[in-house]
């Protein structure tokens, strides 16, 4: 995502004062967003941030379905029924998993990211992911902030991402569709 995103930065930036280059698939898509419950007061960061993005590329907030979860590990299962359910044209999934000494994070974080790949394919849904994993998260004031911050950006990001994704894969539908007439 990260690199897909620069690049969308880069370019919405320069075009964000004209017009959203996303602006007929934001009014015409769904979007549900999953959140896990730990750390809700980093993980709201990305998620209130990818909605006000979404909303300023054109998506009517009623087009934003939003959901929670316990932790992250159960967002995949989630994102595969609301994949399946045809309701949805993505699905983003935001989590910070941390290391709480009891097992690694990067097994949990690992399977999440594996999760939701198997689903994006599966499904054909594109399914994204503000799942972020530090190597060093400590609950101080710090660091919260820092993370406050970051997730701010990530849910951008991500938002960002998720309409590229969108589009992309209906221009692909269209140029298939042509092909086969």
């Amino acid at each position: 995502m990260n690199q897909t995103s620069t690049a969308v930065t880069s370019s919405v930036s320069s075009s964000v004062a004209t017009a959203s280059p996303w602006a007929s698939v934001a009014r015409d898509s769904r979007v549900g967003v999953i959140c896990a419950s730990w750390h809700t007061d980093v993980v709201h960061q990305a998620r209130d941030a990818l909605v006000a993005e979404l909303g300023q590329q054109g998506m009517p907030t009623g087009h934003i379905a939003h959901f929670d979860v316990p932790g992250a590990f159960e967002i995949p299962l989630l994102a595969k029924r609301l994949a399946q359910s045809g309701r949805f044209d993505a699905i983003i999934g935001c989590a910070l998993v941390v290391n709480g000494g009891i097992y690694r994070h990067e097994f949990v974080s690992s399977a999440v990211i594996d999760g939701l790949m198997r689903v994006q394919l599966d499904t054909d849904v594109p399914v994204l992911s503000a799942v972020l994993t530090p190597r060093d998260f400590h609950e101080h004031a710090d660091h919260l902030e820092f993370f406050r911050a970051h997730f701010v950006k990530k849910g951008v990001e991500v938002a960002q991402s998720c309409l590229a994704a969108i589009a992309q894969l209906q221009r692909v539908e269209g140029l298939l569709a042509e092909q086969a007439a």
